[in-house]
């Protein structure tokens, strides 16, 4: 059938989220757990890279790996956010489409996830290799700028995008699992009994988003160490991808695939994980202040009219007393107060 653009919403056809979210939603939850998790981000990164750093105790590392300098915080997250959010967003609005159309759940899951997560890195690439260049902390440069334009004198355009290849493997099978997870955890998990807007319905919705959201970060986390490890190598030593590998299995063996992985598992999940379930729990919030509120009562209108009967006993009044004295006659602010319709006195109504 023709596509409704009111219907273009991910969410809004019973995809991967429990709630409509438009990409106001998905940027806002991708850019609080950017901020939160940049110092995680910053350890993972300097492990993995095998950066040297002067630390000659255990508070010294902690310092070092959590601690300021937060050199390229600003575009470090520029990058995670927009990154993060059009994947998610993308990938969850080419699945809906593609379901619309008949694709089948694994296909309507991957392509999305794929083409928007390979155009979302090498778009990226620049941002990345700059800001991973300035997390050592023996690094010259003082902002990305400066390491971008330092990298670009010494090897020049092709340069910004080294090591866009290990980038892409590491990316793209990062996030086609993470959203694939995420969507078989939420179809094994039962829906929410509570209906919407009723008490509890917003812990069920948020409770079944933590149990998917920790279930996609860590599947995504896991698979991709490996490229995580070999990508920054490539940064720290400008090899080429296949002479990295071949150094880190000569120099290491086997042990390169699990390097950082305690961190990286915490950088990558975390925020992975975070961004789908503030994305669920912002879509939840607005969905629920966007709900009309429930109609005023009617208008009582017996305070306008009077009742019948106090309408029939001052009509008797004044016929009963019409032929006796002026004096007698009952004045009309004795009379009841009220109006009809017409806004005229019941004494002329009577007449």
């Amino acid at each position: 059938r023709p596509v409704d653009c009111k219907d273009m919403r991910p969410g809004s056809l019973g995809g991967s989220s429990d709630s409509s979210a438009d990409i106001l939603t998905y940027l806002c939850a991708s850019g609080v757990a950017a901020v939160l998790n940049f110092p995680l981000w910053k350890a993972a990164t300097i492990g993995q890279a095998g950066f040297a750093h002067a630390a000659d105790s255990l508070y010294a590392r902690i310092r070092v790996l959590l601690g300021p300098p937060y050199k390229g915080v600003a575009a470090t997250m520029f990058g995670m956010t927009w990154a993060r959010a059009a994947i998610f967003y993308c990938s969850d609005f080419g699945k809906e489409h593609l379901r619309r159309y008949g694709a089948s759940n694994s296909m309507a899951t991957s392509l999305p996830a794929v083409g928007i997560s390979t155009l979302v890195q090498v778009v990226n690439q620049p941002i990345v290799r700059g800001t991973v260049t300035i997390q050592n902390p023996s690094s010259i440069h003082p902002n990305l700028a400066s390491a971008l334009v330092h990298i670009y004198r010494q090897r020049g355009l092709q340069g910004l995008w080294h090591g866009t290849t290990a980038s892409v493997l590491k990316t793209v099978p990062k996030y086609v699992a993470a959203i694939y997870i995420k969507d078989v955890v939420q179809r094994l998990l039962p829906a929410p009994t509570v209906p919407a807007g009723e008490p509890g319905h917003r812990g069920q919705v948020l409770r079944r988003s933590a149990a998917k959201s920790i279930a996609a970060g860590l599947a995504g986390a896991a698979l991709t160490n490996p490229l995580d490890v070999i990508r920054n190598e490539m940064f720290k030593t400008e090899e080429g991808t296949f002479q990295t590998i071949r150094r880190l299995a000569k120099q290491e063996g086997a042990a390169f695939l699990h390097r950082g992985m305690g961190r990286n598992l915490i950088a990558v999940a975390a925020p992975i994980g975070m961004t789908i379930f503030l994305t669920d729990l912002i879509a939840e919030l607005r969905q629920q202040a966007a709900k009309p509120q429930d109609a005023p009562p009617p208008m009582q209108t017996t305070a306008m009219r009077p009742p019948i009967d106090v309408i029939a006993k001052a009509r008797t009044a004044l016929v009963i007393n019409r032929n006796h004295d002026a004096s007698n006659v009952v004045p009309p602010t004795a009379l009841p107060s009220y109006r009809t319709p017409t806004s005229l006195p019941l004494v002329f109504l009577s007449r």
